[in-house]
Protein backbone atom coordinates (compact mmCIF):
# COMPACT_ATOMS: atom_id res chain seq x y z
CA UNK A 1 0.00 0.00 0.00
CA UNK A 2 1.23 3.48 -0.87
CA UNK A 3 1.71 5.57 2.27
CA UNK A 4 -0.48 8.69 2.61
CA UNK A 5 -0.26 10.94 5.65
CA UNK A 6 -2.98 13.36 6.73
CA UNK A 7 -2.45 16.26 9.13
CA UNK A 8 -4.33 19.40 10.07
CA UNK A 9 -3.21 20.98 6.80
CA UNK A 10 -4.64 18.39 4.40
CA UNK A 11 -7.21 16.32 6.32
CA UNK A 12 -10.00 17.71 4.12
CA UNK A 13 -8.50 15.58 1.32
CA UNK A 14 -9.63 12.44 3.15
CA UNK A 15 -12.58 11.19 1.08
CA UNK A 16 -14.58 10.19 4.16
CA UNK A 17 -14.42 13.74 5.56
CA UNK A 18 -17.41 14.47 3.33
CA UNK A 19 -19.42 12.53 5.95
CA UNK A 20 -18.57 15.09 8.63
CA UNK A 21 -20.70 18.10 9.42
CA UNK A 22 -19.20 21.58 9.22
CA UNK A 23 -19.32 21.70 13.01
CA UNK A 24 -17.29 18.47 13.28
CA UNK A 25 -14.74 19.77 10.78
CA UNK A 26 -14.46 22.98 12.79
CA UNK A 27 -13.83 20.98 15.96
CA UNK A 28 -10.89 19.22 14.28
CA UNK A 29 -9.45 22.54 13.14
CA UNK A 30 -9.78 24.15 16.57
CA UNK A 31 -8.61 21.28 18.77
CA UNK A 32 -5.94 20.32 16.25
CA UNK A 33 -4.25 23.70 16.75
CA UNK A 34 -3.55 22.72 20.38
CA UNK A 35 -3.17 18.93 20.30
CA UNK A 36 -1.31 17.19 17.47
CA UNK A 37 -3.26 15.55 14.65
CA UNK A 38 -1.86 13.04 12.21
CA UNK A 39 -3.28 9.92 10.63
CA UNK A 40 -2.74 7.82 7.51
CA UNK A 41 -4.68 5.96 4.84
CA UNK A 42 -4.40 2.56 6.57
CA UNK A 43 -6.06 3.91 9.72
CA UNK A 44 -8.67 5.82 7.73
CA UNK A 45 -9.55 3.07 5.25
CA UNK A 46 -9.18 -0.11 7.31
CA UNK A 47 -9.63 0.69 11.00
CA UNK A 48 -12.44 3.27 11.19
CA UNK A 49 -16.10 2.30 10.81
CA UNK A 50 -17.31 5.32 8.85
CA UNK A 51 -20.94 4.21 9.05
CA UNK A 52 -20.81 5.00 12.78
CA UNK A 53 -17.74 7.18 12.96
CA UNK A 54 -18.91 9.56 15.72
CA UNK A 55 -18.71 6.74 18.27
CA UNK A 56 -16.09 4.63 16.54
CA UNK A 57 -13.10 4.09 18.90
CA UNK A 58 -10.54 4.31 16.08
CA UNK A 59 -11.99 7.63 14.92
CA UNK A 60 -11.92 9.06 18.44
CA UNK A 61 -8.42 7.66 18.94
CA UNK A 62 -7.01 9.55 15.96
CA UNK A 63 -9.28 12.53 15.17
CA UNK A 64 -9.43 15.50 17.60
CA UNK A 65 -12.75 15.83 19.46
CA UNK A 66 -14.27 19.00 20.90
CA UNK A 67 -14.40 17.58 24.43
CA UNK A 68 -10.62 17.28 24.48
CA UNK A 69 -10.45 21.00 25.31
CA UNK A 70 -12.37 22.88 27.97
CA UNK A 71 -15.12 25.13 26.61
CA UNK A 72 -13.08 28.15 27.69
CA UNK A 73 -9.98 27.01 25.81
CA UNK A 74 -12.00 25.92 22.78
CA UNK A 75 -13.60 29.34 22.41
CA UNK A 76 -10.27 31.12 22.99
CA UNK A 77 -8.85 29.37 19.91
CA UNK A 78 -12.05 29.45 17.87
CA UNK A 79 -12.44 33.24 18.01
CA UNK A 80 -8.91 33.81 16.63
CA UNK A 81 -8.65 30.99 14.13
CA UNK A 82 -9.93 32.70 10.98
CA UNK A 83 -8.30 36.09 11.36
CA UNK A 84 -4.81 36.21 9.78
CA UNK A 85 -4.12 39.45 11.65
CA UNK A 86 -4.49 37.54 14.93
CA UNK A 87 -1.97 34.79 14.13
CA UNK A 88 0.58 35.90 16.74
CA UNK A 89 -2.07 36.19 19.43
CA UNK A 90 -3.39 32.76 18.42
CA UNK A 91 0.09 31.27 18.86
CA UNK A 92 0.33 32.80 22.32
CA UNK A 93 -3.11 31.50 23.33
CA UNK A 94 -2.29 28.02 22.02
CA UNK A 95 1.02 28.02 23.92
CA UNK A 96 -0.69 29.05 27.15
CA UNK A 97 -3.26 26.27 26.79
CA UNK A 98 -0.55 23.72 26.12
CA UNK A 99 1.39 24.81 29.20
CA UNK A 100 -1.78 24.36 31.29
CA UNK A 101 -2.12 20.72 30.15
CA UNK A 102 0.86 19.43 32.17
CA UNK A 103 3.09 18.78 29.14
CA UNK A 104 5.58 16.62 31.03
CA UNK A 105 3.98 14.50 33.75
CA UNK A 106 5.80 12.36 36.34
CA UNK A 107 8.91 14.53 36.41
CA UNK A 108 10.15 13.37 33.01
CA UNK A 109 11.98 16.56 32.17
CA UNK A 110 13.07 17.63 35.65
CA UNK A 111 14.08 14.40 37.34
CA UNK A 112 14.73 11.62 34.80
CA UNK A 113 17.42 13.14 32.55
CA UNK A 114 20.88 11.70 33.25
CA UNK A 115 24.34 13.18 32.67
CA UNK A 116 27.52 11.98 31.00
CA UNK A 117 30.77 13.79 31.82
CA UNK A 118 28.71 16.58 33.37
CA UNK A 119 26.59 17.01 30.24
CA UNK A 120 22.82 16.53 30.26
CA UNK A 121 21.58 13.87 27.85
CA UNK A 122 18.17 15.12 26.62
CA UNK A 123 17.60 11.98 24.56
CA UNK A 124 17.93 9.64 27.52
CA UNK A 125 15.97 8.96 30.69
CA UNK A 126 17.10 6.85 33.62
CA UNK A 127 14.29 6.76 36.17
CA UNK A 128 14.46 3.12 37.22
CA UNK A 129 17.62 1.39 38.40
CA UNK A 130 17.83 -1.30 35.69
CA UNK A 131 16.17 0.45 32.73
CA UNK A 132 17.34 3.27 30.47
CA UNK A 133 14.95 4.91 27.99
CA UNK A 134 16.36 6.19 24.69
CA UNK A 135 14.73 8.67 22.29
CA UNK A 136 16.51 8.57 18.91
CA UNK A 137 16.06 11.94 17.24
CA UNK A 138 15.01 10.36 13.93
CA UNK A 139 12.13 8.51 15.61
CA UNK A 140 10.29 11.44 17.18
CA UNK A 141 7.10 11.03 15.18
CA UNK A 142 4.48 8.31 14.66
CA UNK A 143 2.54 6.89 11.74
CA UNK A 144 -0.55 8.40 13.38
CA UNK A 145 -1.02 10.27 16.65
CA UNK A 146 -3.19 8.89 19.43
CA UNK A 147 -5.37 11.66 20.83
CA UNK A 148 -4.58 10.57 24.41
CA UNK A 149 -0.79 10.45 23.93
CA UNK A 150 1.17 11.58 26.98
CA UNK A 151 4.10 12.56 24.73
CA UNK A 152 1.99 14.97 22.69
CA UNK A 153 4.35 17.94 23.35
CA UNK A 154 7.02 16.25 21.24
CA UNK A 155 4.77 16.52 18.19
CA UNK A 156 3.70 20.14 18.62
CA UNK A 157 6.98 21.96 18.01
CA UNK A 158 7.60 22.82 21.65
CA UNK A 159 11.34 22.32 21.40
CA UNK A 160 12.07 22.61 25.11
CA UNK A 161 9.73 19.69 25.68
CA UNK A 162 11.32 17.36 23.15
CA UNK A 163 13.39 14.33 24.05
CA UNK A 164 15.82 13.48 21.27
CA UNK A 165 19.42 12.36 20.88
CA UNK A 166 21.37 11.59 17.73
CA UNK A 167 24.62 10.49 19.31
CA UNK A 168 24.66 6.70 19.54
CA UNK A 169 28.19 6.86 20.96
CA UNK A 170 26.95 8.66 24.07
CA UNK A 171 24.20 6.09 24.50
CA UNK A 172 26.72 3.25 24.42
CA UNK A 173 29.09 5.00 26.82
CA UNK A 174 26.33 5.78 29.30
CA UNK A 175 25.19 2.15 29.40
CA UNK A 176 28.79 0.93 29.69
CA UNK A 177 29.35 3.19 32.68
CA UNK A 178 26.16 2.04 34.43
CA UNK A 179 26.38 -1.71 35.06
CA UNK A 180 23.00 -1.64 36.84
CA UNK A 181 21.31 -1.14 33.45
CA UNK A 182 20.10 -4.47 32.05
CA UNK A 183 17.30 -3.13 29.84
CA UNK A 184 17.25 -0.45 27.16
CA UNK A 185 13.87 0.82 25.96
CA UNK A 186 14.01 2.55 22.57
CA UNK A 187 10.96 4.75 22.18
CA UNK A 188 9.73 8.04 20.75
CA UNK A 189 7.46 8.97 19.05
CA UNK A 190 7.91 5.63 17.38
CA UNK A 191 11.37 4.32 16.48
CA UNK A 192 9.78 2.18 13.78
CA UNK A 193 9.19 5.33 11.73
CA UNK A 194 12.96 5.46 11.22
CA UNK A 195 14.63 4.09 8.14
CA UNK A 196 16.03 0.64 8.83
CA UNK A 197 19.55 1.80 7.97
CA UNK A 198 19.41 4.54 10.62
CA UNK A 199 17.89 2.26 13.26
CA UNK A 200 20.61 -0.28 12.46
CA UNK A 201 23.38 2.21 13.30
CA UNK A 202 22.20 2.46 16.89
CA UNK A 203 21.63 -1.26 17.25
CA UNK A 204 24.90 -2.32 15.62
CA UNK A 205 26.83 0.07 17.88
CA UNK A 206 25.24 -1.59 20.92
CA UNK A 207 25.91 -5.09 19.62
CA UNK A 208 29.52 -4.32 18.68
CA UNK A 209 30.17 -2.83 22.13
CA UNK A 210 29.40 -6.25 23.68
CA UNK A 211 28.10 -4.73 26.90
CA UNK A 212 27.87 -7.73 29.27
CA UNK A 213 25.13 -6.31 31.49
CA UNK A 214 22.81 -5.30 28.62
CA UNK A 215 20.39 -8.23 28.51
CA UNK A 216 17.25 -6.85 26.88
CA UNK A 217 16.42 -4.30 24.20
CA UNK A 218 12.80 -3.14 24.11
CA UNK A 219 11.18 -1.28 21.23
CA UNK A 220 8.12 0.81 22.11
CA UNK A 221 5.97 1.10 19.00
CA UNK A 222 2.46 1.64 17.66
CA UNK A 223 3.43 0.60 14.12
CA UNK A 224 1.80 -2.81 14.28
CA UNK A 225 -1.54 -1.11 14.86
CA UNK A 226 -1.16 1.97 12.65
CA UNK A 227 1.13 0.82 9.81
CA UNK A 228 1.80 -2.97 9.82
CA UNK A 229 3.26 -2.68 6.30
CA UNK A 230 6.42 -1.54 8.11
CA UNK A 231 7.16 -5.24 8.58
CA UNK A 232 5.66 -6.70 5.42
CA UNK A 233 5.81 -4.66 2.21
CA UNK A 234 7.67 -1.40 2.96
CA UNK A 235 10.79 -1.09 0.83
CA UNK A 236 13.07 -1.73 3.82
CA UNK A 237 10.85 -4.04 5.86
CA UNK A 238 13.15 -7.04 5.32
CA UNK A 239 16.11 -4.93 6.42
CA UNK A 240 14.32 -3.96 9.66
CA UNK A 241 13.49 -7.59 10.40
CA UNK A 242 17.15 -8.46 9.77
CA UNK A 243 18.14 -5.92 12.44
CA UNK A 244 15.75 -7.64 14.85
CA UNK A 245 17.37 -10.95 13.96
CA UNK A 246 20.86 -9.55 14.69
CA UNK A 247 19.77 -8.51 18.17
CA UNK A 248 18.48 -12.00 18.93
CA UNK A 249 21.54 -13.68 17.38
CA UNK A 250 23.76 -11.54 19.61
CA UNK A 251 22.14 -13.18 22.63
CA UNK A 252 20.15 -10.09 23.61
CA UNK A 253 16.47 -10.54 24.42
CA UNK A 254 14.35 -8.45 22.03
CA UNK A 255 10.98 -7.34 23.38
CA UNK A 256 8.71 -5.51 20.95
CA UNK A 257 6.36 -3.46 23.15
CA UNK A 258 3.25 -3.16 20.97
CA UNK A 259 0.57 -0.57 21.69
CA UNK A 260 -2.93 -1.85 20.93
CA UNK A 261 -5.83 0.16 22.33
CA UNK A 262 -8.73 -1.81 20.86
CA UNK A 263 -9.34 -5.20 19.29
CA UNK A 264 -10.20 -3.46 15.98
CA UNK A 265 -6.46 -2.91 15.54
CA UNK A 266 -5.88 -6.67 15.60
CA UNK A 267 -8.41 -7.81 13.04
CA UNK A 268 -6.84 -6.94 9.67
CA UNK A 269 -4.95 -9.52 7.64
CA UNK A 270 -1.94 -7.20 7.38
CA UNK A 271 -1.43 -6.95 11.13
CA UNK A 272 -1.51 -10.73 11.42
CA UNK A 273 1.18 -11.01 8.74
CA UNK A 274 3.29 -8.38 10.49
CA UNK A 275 3.02 -10.07 13.89
CA UNK A 276 4.08 -13.36 12.33
CA UNK A 277 7.06 -11.72 10.59
CA UNK A 278 8.32 -10.15 13.82
CA UNK A 279 7.93 -13.35 15.83
CA UNK A 280 9.95 -15.30 13.24
CA UNK A 281 12.99 -13.15 14.13
CA UNK A 282 12.90 -14.48 17.69
CA UNK A 283 11.51 -11.26 19.12
CA UNK A 284 8.84 -11.46 21.82
CA UNK A 285 5.85 -9.16 21.38
CA UNK A 286 4.31 -7.78 24.57
CA UNK A 287 1.17 -5.64 24.45
CA UNK A 288 0.02 -2.64 26.43
CA UNK A 289 -2.51 0.18 26.49
CA UNK A 290 -4.06 2.68 28.86
CA UNK A 291 -7.70 2.27 29.79
CA UNK A 292 -9.58 5.10 28.07
CA UNK A 293 -13.10 6.45 28.22
CA UNK A 294 -14.70 6.46 24.75
CA UNK A 295 -12.14 3.90 23.50
CA UNK A 296 -11.94 0.77 25.66
CA UNK A 297 -13.71 1.37 28.97
CA UNK A 298 -15.67 -1.90 28.79
CA UNK A 299 -14.37 -5.21 30.11
CA UNK A 300 -15.51 -6.99 26.92
CA UNK A 301 -13.11 -4.90 24.85
CA UNK A 302 -10.15 -5.91 27.01
CA UNK A 303 -10.97 -9.61 27.28
CA UNK A 304 -11.50 -9.84 23.51
CA UNK A 305 -8.27 -7.92 22.90
CA UNK A 306 -6.23 -10.14 25.25
CA UNK A 307 -7.68 -13.32 23.74
CA UNK A 308 -6.79 -12.19 20.21
CA UNK A 309 -3.29 -11.17 21.26
CA UNK A 310 -2.70 -14.52 22.93
CA UNK A 311 -3.97 -16.42 19.90
CA UNK A 312 -1.54 -14.46 17.71
CA UNK A 313 1.40 -15.35 19.97
CA UNK A 314 1.69 -12.03 21.78
CA UNK A 315 1.90 -11.58 25.55
CA UNK A 316 -0.60 -9.24 27.27
CA UNK A 317 1.58 -7.07 29.48
CA UNK A 318 0.03 -3.86 30.87
CA UNK A 319 -3.22 -2.01 31.36
CA UNK A 320 -2.15 1.53 32.16
CA UNK A 321 -4.02 4.46 33.65
CA UNK A 322 -4.03 7.45 31.27
CA UNK A 323 -1.40 9.92 32.44
CA UNK A 324 -2.40 13.28 33.85
CA UNK A 325 -1.57 15.30 30.76
CA UNK A 326 -3.10 16.59 27.52
CA UNK A 327 -6.71 15.51 26.99
CA UNK A 328 -6.71 13.39 30.16
CA UNK A 329 -10.06 14.76 31.37
CA UNK A 330 -11.71 13.50 28.18
CA UNK A 331 -10.25 9.99 28.53
CA UNK A 332 -9.87 9.53 32.29
CA UNK A 333 -11.42 6.53 34.03
CA UNK A 334 -11.53 6.58 37.87
CA UNK A 335 -9.12 4.16 39.50
CA UNK A 336 -11.86 2.18 41.23
CA UNK A 337 -13.75 1.71 37.96
CA UNK A 338 -10.55 0.87 36.09
CA UNK A 339 -9.79 -1.93 38.52
CA UNK A 340 -13.35 -3.22 38.33
CA UNK A 341 -13.10 -3.41 34.54
CA UNK A 342 -9.65 -4.99 34.74
CA UNK A 343 -10.88 -7.68 37.13
CA UNK A 344 -13.94 -8.45 34.99
CA UNK A 345 -11.81 -8.81 31.84
CA UNK A 346 -9.09 -10.76 33.67
CA UNK A 347 -11.65 -13.31 34.83
CA UNK A 348 -12.73 -14.00 31.22
CA UNK A 349 -9.35 -15.10 29.85
CA UNK A 350 -7.40 -18.27 30.47
CA UNK A 351 -4.25 -18.46 32.56
CA UNK A 352 -2.14 -17.92 29.43
CA UNK A 353 -3.67 -14.46 29.04
CA UNK A 354 -3.31 -13.55 32.72
CA UNK A 355 0.21 -12.26 32.23
CA UNK A 356 -1.22 -8.74 32.10
CA UNK A 357 -0.75 -6.30 34.98
CA UNK A 358 -2.87 -3.32 35.88
CA UNK A 359 -4.32 -0.87 36.25
CA UNK A 360 -0.91 0.76 36.57
CA UNK A 361 0.00 4.44 36.95
CA UNK A 362 3.40 5.64 35.71
CA UNK A 363 3.56 8.33 38.36
CA UNK A 364 6.44 10.39 39.74
CA UNK A 365 7.55 7.86 42.39
CA UNK A 366 7.19 4.88 40.01
CA UNK A 367 4.72 2.46 38.46
CA UNK A 368 1.91 1.97 40.98
CA UNK A 369 -0.45 -0.97 40.54
CA UNK A 370 -4.04 -0.68 41.79
CA UNK A 371 -4.67 -4.05 43.46
CA UNK A 372 -8.29 -3.37 44.29
CA UNK A 373 -10.56 -2.47 47.19
CA UNK A 374 -10.58 -4.21 50.54
CA UNK A 375 -12.29 -3.97 53.94
CA UNK A 376 -10.24 -3.64 57.12
CA UNK A 377 -12.18 -3.50 60.40
CA UNK A 378 -15.31 -2.53 58.52
CA UNK A 379 -13.71 0.33 56.58
CA UNK A 380 -13.13 0.27 52.84
CA UNK A 381 -9.69 1.02 51.43
CA UNK A 382 -7.82 1.00 48.15
CA UNK A 383 -4.86 -1.40 48.03
CA UNK A 384 -1.82 -0.53 45.90
CA UNK A 385 1.76 -1.65 45.31
CA UNK A 386 4.82 -0.57 43.36
CA UNK A 387 5.71 -2.51 40.21
CA UNK A 388 8.63 -0.11 39.69
CA UNK A 389 10.03 2.61 41.89
CA UNK A 390 12.66 5.32 41.98
CA UNK A 391 13.95 3.30 44.92
CA UNK A 392 13.97 -0.44 44.06
CA UNK A 393 13.23 -1.24 47.72
CA UNK A 394 9.70 0.09 47.22
CA UNK A 395 8.91 -2.54 44.57
CA UNK A 396 6.31 -5.11 45.61
CA UNK A 397 5.50 -3.34 48.86
CA UNK A 398 1.73 -3.04 49.40
CA UNK A 399 0.25 0.15 50.82
CA UNK A 400 -3.23 1.53 51.35
CA UNK A 401 -5.20 4.66 50.52
CA UNK A 402 -8.58 5.96 51.62
CA UNK A 403 -11.35 4.68 49.38
CA UNK A 404 -12.17 7.29 46.75
CA UNK A 405 -14.46 6.53 43.82
CA UNK A 406 -13.56 9.81 42.08
CA UNK A 407 -9.76 9.52 42.20
CA UNK A 408 -8.15 9.50 38.75
CA UNK A 409 -4.47 9.46 39.70
CA UNK A 410 -2.09 8.75 42.55
CA UNK A 411 -2.06 12.43 43.55
CA UNK A 412 -5.82 12.26 44.17
CA UNK A 413 -5.40 9.63 46.89
CA UNK A 414 -4.90 10.12 50.63
CA UNK A 415 -3.04 7.74 52.96
CA UNK A 416 -5.13 5.33 54.99
CA UNK A 417 -5.23 4.73 58.75
CA UNK A 418 -4.73 8.37 59.71
CA UNK A 419 -1.21 8.58 58.24
CA UNK A 420 -0.11 12.02 57.05
CA UNK A 421 1.78 10.72 54.00
CA UNK A 422 2.45 7.51 52.10
CA UNK A 423 5.48 5.49 53.18
CA UNK A 424 7.63 6.57 50.22
CA UNK A 425 6.98 10.32 50.20
CA UNK A 426 9.76 11.53 52.50
CA UNK A 427 12.37 9.50 50.67
CA UNK A 428 10.93 10.54 47.28
CA UNK A 429 11.41 14.21 48.20
CA UNK A 430 15.02 13.50 49.12
CA UNK A 431 15.62 11.68 45.82
CA UNK A 432 14.11 14.49 43.75
CA UNK A 433 16.25 17.10 45.51
CA UNK A 434 19.49 15.35 44.60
Amino acid sequence: MKYQTYTLHNFRQIPQVSLLSQEEIRDIEVVGRVLPFKTNNYVVDQLIDWDHFQKDPMYILTFPQRGMLSEKDYHAVDRLLDDPDQEEELKQVVHQIRMSLNPHPAGQREHNMPELDGEKLPGLQHKYHETAVFFPSQGQTCHAYCTFCFRWPQFTGINEYKFAMKEGEKLVRYIQEHPEISDLLITGGDPMTMKSSIFARYIDALIEAKIPHLKTIRIGSKSLAFWPYRFTTDSDSAEMLAVFQRIVDAGINLAYMAHFNHYAELETEEVRKAVSAIRKTGAIIRTQSPILKHINDRSEVWSRMWKLQTQMGMIPYYMFVARDTGARNFFAVPLVKAHRLFRAAFSKVSGIGRTVRGPSMSANPGKVNVLGTTYIKGERYLALRFIQGRNPDWVGRPFFAKYNEEALWLDDLEPAFGEEEFFYEEELNQILQQ
